[in-house]
């Protein structure tokens, strides 16, 4: 059986955050990795069908005028519910998790040198649940 990559994207408009972020993920697992510096962007390229999307909270600083990262997360809601985003901030502050959930994201990550070992637990929790679904989905369709 061949093992698919798990097609991540990464969305911040922090490009050397966005930078390093890539490069975590490529040394530590076998990802295809789409980066984008907006959330019009990612909404784009949301055809390529991603795994999962790490959003940057506020996207704003290449353009005072681009979407936010609540906006770009309802709108991915709005074409495709499955897809888990991980909303990723500086902020460390609880109303901001809690308008993230709102919003249907997975999870929440405030941006700290323990970020990428969350986000790396978070997909793992992600490919995990979606594999027991897959089982009993097949357990029920056979009862």
């Amino acid at each position: 059986m061949e093992f698919e990559k798990i097609k991540l994207f990464l969305v911040d408009d922090d490009a050397l955050f966005l930078k390093s972020l890539e490069i975590e993920f490529l040394q530590t697992a076998d990802f295809t990795i789409e980066t984008y510096a907006t959330g019009e962007l990612c909404i784009a390229h949301l055809s390529n069908k991603p795994d999962v999307i790490i959003l940057d909270y506020h996207l704003d600083g290449m353009d005072r005028d681009a979407i936010n990262g609540i906006q770009t997360l309802d709108k991915i809601k709005a074409i495709d519910r499955e897809i888990p985003v991980i909303m990723l901030s500086s902020q460390d502050n609880i109303d901001v998790a809690i308008s993230c959930m709102h919003h249907e994201a997975f999870d929440y990550v405030v941006k700290s040198e323990t970020a990428f070992l969350r986000l790396q637990k978070i997909i793992s929790t992600i490919f995990t649940y979606k594999k027991m679904e897959k089982t009993l989905n097949w357990y029920m369709e056979r009862m």
